[in-house]
């Protein structure tokens, strides 16, 4: 089992882009020094919290910043692209970078349906994620004679895909094609197992894949104390409920009493979404972790932190790693 990183490249509150894109790769280069096997990237937009917007682009950056870890999208909103226009720029991204670049592809918009209309300027009823798909994994495969429409650079590169999803809907997609799937459980927890029992149920092997690889995300907030663990868990809760709130923004600072900030409704609301995690100190860190690798017994599990303070976030995925390892999982070293 391998262990991976979750980046949504968060803006904290009180600082910009800019210093949110340098702290992702901070976060990367340590990440890497720390035994993970993937960073990756999320797609959304319009969302004053996160600088992941152009994914590609931040992909390539922090790949050459790096040297051995996995690079890639967790996911690219697939909808909002032509497939073509994937290709090239995640084949232009592994001609420049070789083997290190990873696909994830996601059906869901990334935002509001506003921007989703304004990033694809009209709007389908119908659902051509499949499709879109399979073209775009023949245009990173190898060429076909009489090939006449071809992603240069991109044809021949055989970049990774991976189908990312939080419901049936993408495990059945993943299980059909023989493709990896990574379930987005750090924030839609509700049909995990099902999602994971339906994937392996249906697998059917592939030249991409002969065997099942399923992914868990999970959250992990961990430091010397409980009490310092729920103090930077508590920016999480707080732009989840701004975020259902519909009025996203920057990560909020930490707070010791979220019930000073937010309805109890809310705290509960914003709870919920964290059943797949681990907080705490480093022992307690530990029970949960394999607590939820023994329930859903992952192929790969990959971690996330959206904490405020970026030394706070370092420590976090430091002390995780390290609990990762005791379990068993296999460091990219």
């Amino acid at each position: 089992m391998r262990y991976s990183l979750l980046d949504l490249a968060p803006i904290p509150e009180g600082s910009s882009a800019r210093e949110a894109i340098a702290n992702s790769v901070s976060l990367a280069q340590f990440a890497e020094s720390q035994g993970y096997h993937r960073h990756w990237l999320a797609e959304h937009h319009n969302m004053p919290g996160i600088a992941s917007s152009a994914t590609s682009i931040l992909i390539g950056h922090i790949a050459g910043a790096t040297s051995r870890i996995r690079v890639g999208s967790g996911g690219v909103m697939l909808p909002n692209h032509a497939p073509l226009v994937i290709a090239e720029q995640f084949g232009t991204l592994a001609e420049i970078h070789g083997p290190r670049i990873d696909l994830g592809l996601g059906r869901a918009p990334g935002t509001d349906m506003e921007t989703a209309r304004a990033l694809r300027r009209h709007m389908s009823q119908q659902d051509t994620f499949p499709r879109d798909v399979l073209e775009l994994m023949a245009y990173l495969g190898p060429i076909e004679d009489g090939q006449r429409l071809r992603a240069i650079p991109g044809a021949n590169t055989n970049v990774p895909v991976w189908i990312l999803g939080s419901s049936l809907y993408g495990a059945q997609l993943a299980a059909h094609l023989g493709l990896p799937y990574a379930f987005a459980s750090h924030f839609a927890p509700e049909m995990l197992e099902e999602a994971g029992e339906a994937y392996r149920r249906g697998f059917q092997p592939s030249e991409h894949l002969e065997k099942p690889h399923f992914m868990v995300a999970m959250n992990v907030f961990a430091a010397e104390t409980e009490e310092e663990a729920l103090f930077h868990q508590s920016s999480a809760v707080l732009g989840f409920a701004a975020l259902r709130a519909g009025n996203p923004g920057p990560l909020p600072r930490p707070v010791k009493r979220l019930e000073d900030h937010l309805d109890p409704a809310w705290i509960a609301a914003a709870q919920s979404r964290f059943t797949v995690s681990a907080i705490g100190s480093e022992e307690m860190v530990k029970r949960q972790v394999a607590d939820i690798l023994d329930t859903y017994q992952p192929d790969e599990v990959m971690v996330n932190a959206q904490i405020w303070d970026h030394s706070a976030r370092l420590k976090s995925i430091e002390i995780a790693a390290r609990v990762l390892q005791g379990l068993g999982a296999e460091g990219s070293f």
